[in-house]
């Protein structure tokens, strides 16, 4: 069985799963992680429930087959079974890296508390963080431990290609393909990273855990299909 990061990795070079209208069934890569991604007319559910339980529960809901793991229904009933949590669905953009210098002027951040890495720990590993002026731009391990951006702009500096110069210059800064999630609304990031040479893969919904207020529950731990 295919790794999720097997997955990534092969879909950053433009190899998807097969469009056989099907659903994976992988291993979450992190205690942190869990979710699904939808690439064409095949998704992958990352977690650490019964597969089982995944296939039952596509296979009960009343809507197109193709867009079921999308589907709010499902989504509900994984997080009640997980007891997670998701903010909304985004879509799923991969960048490859380039050679040379960023095209503007970065100055890393080195201060742990900086409000943009304290946001990005939540969600990644081994953040760092740069400012230009007007805007912060900053890398971290995420799903699977694939490299990811996030950006922030001042909104006095909007609407002048600041967004885009910066996420252009994650890719000077990367060795490896670049990860972006970003909410379907969200059209000027849409447009600012499409720009920069983003290309979408697919949507993806990520579970996270619940801020800690009590015990964890453990999950459970299922052989290979």
């Amino acid at each position: 069985m295919q790794s999720l990061r097997d997955i990534l990795d092969a879909a950053a070079r433009g190899a998807f799963p097969p469009p056989d209208g099907n659903a994976t069934v992988v291993p979450q890569p992190s205690p942190r992680d869990a979710g699904v991604i939808a690439f064409t007319a095949h998704s992958v559910v990352f977690t650490d429930e019964d597969p089982r339980w995944v296939r039952q529960t596509l296979r009960s809901l009343r809507c197109d087959a193709l867009a079921a793991t999308m589907n709010a229904r499902f989504l509900a009933a994984f997080m009640d079974r997980t007891g997670r949590t998701t903010d909304t669905i985004d879509a799923l953009l991969v960048g490859a890296p380039l050679p040379g210098e960023p095209p503007l002027a970065l100055e890393e951040i080195t201060d742990p508390g900086h409000a943009r890495v304290a946001s990005a720990r939540k969600r990644r590993d081994g953040v760092r963080a740069w400012a230009a002026e007007g805007g912060v731009l900053a890398l971290g391990r995420g799903v699977a431990g694939r490299l990811e951006v996030s950006v922030e702009v001042d909104e006095d500096v909007r609407r002048r290609g600041l967004g885009r110069r910066l996420v252009t210059a994650a890719r000077h800064l990367a060795d490896e393909p670049l990860w972006a999630q970003i909410a379907p609304g969200n059209a000027r990031s849409l447009r600012a990273f499409q720009a920069a040479g983003y290309v979408p893969v697919g949507a993806e919904a990520l579970l996270a855990t619940p801020e800690p207020s009590g015990r964890q529950r453990k999950m459970p731990v299922w052989p290979s299909e």
